[in-house]
């Protein structure tokens, strides 16, 4: 269960981790928080998370081509700087009282940063354990993130009333430092090296060209854009429900946020547990997300609909720790680069989509049905991806078998 700790790189790597996850979510909260205060609008909070998304769907393919190209490190540590600059330009921003289109600017601009950075994070994680251990290490990150959720949140809570939002902005920028001096200090000579794309496998066209060929991964795409953007934007339906039917205010929000995080801690532990991530592993999670968020809304009270949340929460980590397993694993060393830059397109298009129109159906149907039609949705698509799963499955093994074309590969 603790295989991936026994690399000295990923220990020092989930500590940093831990500590700009705190500061992350602290950020989110704050700026979720300021957004509703200012309009008292969810679909304003889901324009502020699409703002944050929508880079990537637009230069996620040319950050994978870049992360299978150049250093991961090089990338980590620039892309780091930018985001200690904008953070402290958010807390300036809010402290100061300027325009919302200004908060929604930087907010655009962040999302710009982590896009570039995404999929050089994603390689430089798989370096610092083997290959074997790649699967625990995901787990173990997902319970560093939530870990870091759950400090985030809370103490955002806390100094956000003492002290005011504009200093959950600096504290996130000292975050992003903790990240540069931990990947400075990493021993190189630890690292497991990843191959490289030679130049004429290199570019966003031929990373589209072998996903072309990749049917299996085009589903687990297919059906990561729904869970993500009808099942995963709880930022949104949280504080809708908070506002509307459970009265909550912001207490309420910051009680549920902590709540969430707390479920995917848990996820993470069972994660860490799972020995084989394998696809029936990953659409039975689903399915059961998806039958626990259609009724949500439904549990009447703050108290039920907060334990509701718990497995939903948990069952999210299972899913993006079983996907993203997959997606690394069966892809080529050469293109994993492209492929978690694809990942996070299908993300950033899930945040940019599904959190306006879960703001939309929030205002106009009401959360309740919201959570309910969208839970709905995600049940119907995950069986339609089983079924096609399954007829891949069948093809495959009644298919004559042939050499399979590999992209040429050249040592990190």
């Amino acid at each position: 269960m603790l295989r991936a700790f026994s690399n000295r790189n990923y220990r020092l790597w989930a500590a940093a981790d831990l500590v700009s996850v705190t500061g992350t979510w602290m950020q989110v909260l704050g700026l979720n928080w300021v957004v509703m205060e200012r309009t008292g609008s969810a679909t304003s909070v889901g324009l502020s998370v699409a703002l944050s998304t929508l880079p990537a769907m637009v230069c996620g393919p040319w950050a994978g081509a870049l992360a299978d190209r150049m250093s991961p490190r090089r990338i980590i540590v620039v892309a780091e700087s930018l985001h200690v600059l904008i953070a402290l330009l958010l807390a300036l921003t809010v402290w100061a009282g300027l325009p919302l289109p200004v908060l929604f600017g930087l907010t655009a601009s962040a999302g710009l940063v982590g896009t570039v950075e995404g999929p050089a994070l994603g390689r430089f994680a798989s370096q610092v354990v083997p290959r074997s251990d790649l699967g625990n290490a995901l787990a173990w990150n997902s319970v560093v993130n939530s870990v870091g959720r759950v400090l985030g949140m809370s103490l955002a809570g806390v100094l956000a009333a003492l002290l005011g939002e504009a200093l959950l902005f600096c504290l996130n920028a000292v975050s992003f430092t903790a990240v540069i001096v931990t990947v400075l200090v990493m021993r190189p000579a630890q690292f497991h090296p990843l191959a490289v794309s030679t130049p004429e496998f290199a570019g966003v066209r031929a990373g589209l060209r072998y996903l072309r060929t990749q049917h299996v991964l085009l589903v687990l795409f297919a059906l990561g854009f729904v869970l993500s953007s009808l099942g995963r934007n709880y930022q949104v339906t949280m504080a809708a429900m908070a506002e509307g039917p459970l009265g909550a205010g912001p207490a309420g929000y910051g009680t549920l946020s902590a709540v969430f995080a707390v479920g995917t801690v848990l996820g993470g532990l069972a994660a860490a547990r799972i020995s084989a991530y394998t696809m029936p592993v990953l659409l039975a999670t689903a399915a059961a997300t998806s039958v626990l968020q259609a009724v949500s809304g439904l549990v009447p009270g703050m108290v039920g609909f907060a334990l509701m949340l718990l497995p939903i929460a948990a069952g999210a980590v299972v899913i993006d720790t079983v996907k993203s397993t997959r997606l690394q694993l069966d892809a080529a060393e050469s293109m994993r680069g492209r492929v978690l830059a694809v990942q996070g397109t299908v993300a950033g298009g899930a945040g940019a989509l599904g959190a306006p129109a879960l703001g939309w159906l929030s205002e106009h149907l009401g959360p309740q049905e919201a959570l309910l039609l969208a839970g709905a949705v995600t049940l119907l698509v995950t069986g339609v991806a089983a079924l096609v799963l399954r007829e891949l499955a069948r093809r495959s093994a009644t298919a004559p078998q042939a050499p399979a074309a590999e992209p040429a590969l050249t040592p990190a």
